[in-house]
């Protein structure tokens, strides 16, 4: 187990530098959406393909780490439960957020974003990891699935 941790804790530095626009720290406590948006945007900027992100948080609601869990093309990325959930598994997350962008800049979700979250909440349930939101990045703004009581 103690490997799996390292591995986790190695995947957070790594990301620093496949993703130099990472310009944040890992313990940032998330109080609302908007706080995980202008912390975090800077991983979905300008992208001309989907990608899709879960953060992990602890019991504090705070950013442990992250996971890149699919790059896509230009309107769709694939996600399922299985990924989303092994690194919160092995990181130990209390809860996580799922978040991923419009490279349309549309940030209404589509029949698809409503179809996955509403899986990856129910999946959360049985395995006792909570989705606490699932925001859509654009480069003008967000959508929080939350806040649109969505989840």
């Amino acid at each position: 187990m103690k490997y799996h941790i390292r591995t986790v804790t190695w995947k957070f530095a790594e990301a620093r530098e496949v993703l130099p626009e990472l310009k944040v720290s890992r313990n940032i406590q998330i109080t609302d959406p908007e706080m995980l948006f202008s912390r975090y945007k800077s991983l979905f900027e300008n992208q001309v393909r989907e990608r899709f992100i879960v953060f992990w948080l602890s019991t504090a609601n705070k950013v442990t780490g992250f996971e890149v869990i699919s790059e896509g093309n230009l309107n769709s990325s694939i996600v399922h439960p299985r990924e989303v959930f092994r690194g919160a598994i092995v990181a130990t997350a209390a809860s996580v957020i799922l978040a991923h962008n419009h490279p349309s800049d549309n940030p209404d979700p589509s029949n698809e974003d409503k179809h996955i979250t509403r899986q990856l909440v129910e999946s959360g349930k049985i395995i006792g990891i909570p989705v606490h939101d699932h925001l859509i990045f654009t480069n003008t703004g967000y959508y929080s699935f939350a806040e649109h009581g969505l989840l």
